[in-house]
């Protein structure tokens, strides 16, 4: 062989080991929390709770009315136990009650009249496994008894929960439901401090809340959360766990965007998994909120 021809052959494989260690680089730094996440199936004995905002939007492509099918889809193969949406207007819970009504049911009212004016957070529930023990909503507020706007905040504000009973092993839980306000300061101070008391009040019964919080992890509010010594987060409790975004207002690069989405459980329960769902169906995102879910087993 020519000197020629071996420069060539030589040149050709190192343009073929660099082409293949490019392509491994790519591989290795691809960041960890970009992995595209559906829903797994659940371990035996262990519950599902499930926080999400389905978006209340009534404009463009996205527009609620173009979302019923996914959104509806991703609640039912979810095989949540029970489910804290927000921003689930009168619109969305009317079509939803037809559209996943033969696996659940759901308890909440409207934020604006206390009936069915205003955006719900509203807690759906396995109908075949769980009944009503007891229900309510009250309003994050001075006045939590009535539609109210509290203290600063740009909107009326409510949590939701109920007490659900195993209808088979006779066990009990209480999920509360939120989502706090975008814009009152002091309105999300006082709001957590209002639901941790409530949360107290369901002695020797385990609770979990979900909830949009307009926060992120760290902030001040957060941190009133996993410091009160009662909920903790269950990303940093579960021993199976992801960091994904949960906002990521529709821009698919967005993986390391803002965690504003939780599911917190009192010392009731253990956690096993948590899970951001980034996987969407056609292509699609179901909200501008990945649904985000945790695995747990009741003490």
């Amino acid at each position: 062989m020519t000197s020629a021809g071996l420069t060539a052959i030589m040149s050709i494989i190192m343009s073929f080991i660099t082409m293949i260690s490019s392509i491994f680089g790519i591989i290795q730094s691809k960041p960890d929390n970009s992995v595209v996440q559906g829903f797994e199936v659940k371990e035996e004995n262990s519950m599902r709770i499930m926080s999400f905002n389905i978006r209340c939007t009534n404009v463009g492509k996205d527009s609620w009315e173009d979302r019923i099918g996914i959104v509806s889809q991703t609640m039912l193969e979810s095989e949540a136990d029970s489910i804290g949406v927000q921003e689930a207007t009168p619109e969305w819970m009317a079509t939803l009650k037809e559209t996943v009504g033969e696996k659940y049911a759901y308890v909440g009212v409207g934020r604006d009249d206390g009936d069915n004016e205003g955006e719900y957070s509203a807690v759906f529930y396995l109908k075949d496994k769980y009944e009503v023990v007891d229900s309510d909503t009250f309003w994050l507020s001075e006045t939590p008894d009535k539609p109210s706007f509290g203290w600063d905040a740009a909107c009326r504000r409510v949590c939701t929960w109920v007490q659900l009973k195993d209808k088979e092993t006779g066990k009990q839980y209480v999920h509360m439901n939120t989502h706090f306000d975008h814009v009152g300061i002091s309105a999300r101070k006082n709001s957590v401090e209002m639901i941790i008391d409530k949360a107290k009040t369901f002695t020797d019964i385990p609770v979990v809340f979900t909830a949009d919080m307009n926060v992120v992890q760290g902030s001040t509010n957060y941190n009133q959360f996993v410091d009160s010594g009662y909920f903790r987060d269950t990303k940093f409790d579960a021993p199976d766990s992801m960091n994904y975004c949960t906002y990521h207002d529709t821009k698919p690069e967005k993986h390391e965007g803002d965690v504003i989405d939780y599911v917190m459980i009192n010392d009731g329960f253990d956690a096993l998994t948590y899970r951001v769902v980034t996987e969407g169906i056609d292509g699609r995102f179901v909200s501008d909120h990945y649904p985000i879910y945790a695995d747990i087993v009741m003490k």
